[in-house]
């Protein structure tokens, strides 16, 4: 089996799995398979870089942020007196 079959059968069981493990589904999903491997294959991959250790100076602490003074409270308007009831 070559290694592009065996990455369909993979995406096909996950299909599969994802889909509650439905029973006569197997065509439909091994050809979503085959189309995501096919993707994959033609989508161009980045080459993963080498974790480097960087020798650079060490950055100072970050300065503390100060709060905001508080803000006075809102003075209240005083309340008409309700009218009498008719």
């Amino acid at each position: 089996m070559s290694t592009e079959d065996k990455r369909i059968r993979e995406l096909a069981h996950q299909i599969w799995e994802s889909e509650g493990k439905p029973h006569g589904e197997d065509a439909r999903h091994w050809e979503m398979a085959r189309k995501l491997a096919e993707a994959e294959a033609l989508t161009p991959s980045k080459p993963k870089a080498a974790a480097k250790p960087k020798a650079s100076a060490p950055k100072p602490p970050a300065k503390a942020k100060l709060a905001p003074p508080p803000k006075p409270a809102a003075e209240k308007k005083p309340k008409a007196p309700r009218k009498p009831a008719s």
